[in-house]
């Protein structure tokens, strides 16, 4: 008997504590909502394409300059695998069980490497890392980890504004 109320009270403390994650990810969205606002969407003409497609892990997105602060909002931060892709006039993430994200280059502000993102943290340039500004002015870093980080030079390279990682 003993036993089995260890294992009851072990179930119920593990569902509590599953149950106040969620709350407080749900209250997390909530608070970044205004902040976030509508994500752009996909024009229908893309441009040429810049860079060929490279695969890999599409990390999350962190509210600039914080490379830990995750934002909550739809399914901005969940992980997922991606497909990024250079078009002349944005980049195209499409994420594997998630909404494709479109990134417009003239909201682009910076694309660099770096150790670590969205608390996933790497070997040194481990992380490519896209600072881009939402429709709301709210600035964005969105992380990828890239099967071939090779291409990572060629992507920073692209970078059209002032700022170059």
């Amino acid at each position: 008997m003993e036993r089995t109320l260890w294992v009851i009270g072990t179930l119920a403390f593990f569902v509590i504590g599953v149950s106040l994650m969620y709350r407080g990810w749900q209250r997390r969205a909530a608070s970044q909502a205004e902040r976030i606002g509508e994500l752009p969407t996909v024009p229908a003409e893309l441009g040429a394409q810049v860079l060929e497609p490279t695969t890999g892990l599409y990390l999350g997105s962190t509210i600039a300059p914080s490379w830990q602060d995750r934002i909550a909002v739809g399914d901005l931060g969940f992980r997922a695998t991606a497909e990024l892709t250079r078009f002349e006039r944005g980049i195209l993430l499409q994420r594997d069980g998630a909404a494709v994200i479109w990134i417009p280059e003239e909201s682009i502000t910076a694309v660099r490497t770096e150790r670590g993102h969205a608390g996933k943290v790497m070997t040194q340039d481990g992380v490519l890392v896209i600072r881009w500004k939402l429709p709301t002015g709210t600035e964005i870093d969105t992380g990828f980890r890239g099967d071939d980080k090779t291409v990572y030079p060629a992507w920073a390279r692209t970078m059209t504004g002032d700022e170059q990682g």
